[in-house]
């Protein structure tokens, strides 16, 4: 039962982060999306993916996303109306999945009843050894796409100046 609730929480806020078209929203129903996969992560036995899905996607790529909002959003209009979206009626929708997802949590961890679906626990070596072994060519790709990302990123967010020739170049100095 508990593997529905979250499975259902999961697909619910991963809905609400494709139609909300303010991107604080969004990113708030993501982190609830995140949480609820780590949550089923959890219960099938993989706690070591569960913890890594909450401290990378959890944290790291929303604290991204964040940073890139913050970017981008430089003028003073746009502080003023995230004043004015920033309230607390956007914290309604995730606060009371991520509380479902809480109680859940914590019914999993002190309920004795747990039935695990695969008997195998999966460890950070047995992980280690199937992304660089099998799994390399894998890795080494999403390795180079995000080195593609750095580097596109800094060409997208570097100032423009304009460079002149030294020979054309004013004289009146």
């Amino acid at each position: 039962m508990a593997f529905y609730i979250a499975s259902a929480i999961a697909i619910l806020a991963t809905i609400m982060v494709i139609t909300r078209y303010n991107m604080i929203h969004a990113l708030l129903y993501l982190v609830v999306s995140f949480l609820a996969v780590a949550v089923i992560f959890f219960m099938l036995g993989a706690p070591f993916m569960a913890a890594l899905e909450v401290i990378i996607y959890a944290g790291a790529i929303v604290v991204l996303i964040i940073f890139v909002i913050m970017m981008l959003n430089l003028k003073e209009e746009s502080v003023e109306q995230e004043r004015k979206w920033f309230t607390r009626n956007i914290w309604i929708g995730p606060g009371i999945l991520a509380f479902i997802l809480l109680g859940e949590l914590i019914y999993i961890l002190v309920s004795s009843e747990t039935v695990l679906l695969n008997n195998t626990v999966v460890d950070a070596k047995e992980v280690g050894l199937s992304l660089y072994g099998p799994y390399i060519i894998g890795v080494e790709l999403s390795g180079l796409l995000l080195m593609a990302g750095i580097v596109g990123a800094y060409h997208l967010g570097r100032q423009k100046r304009k460079v002149l020739h030294r020979f054309l170049q004013s004289t009146e100095e």
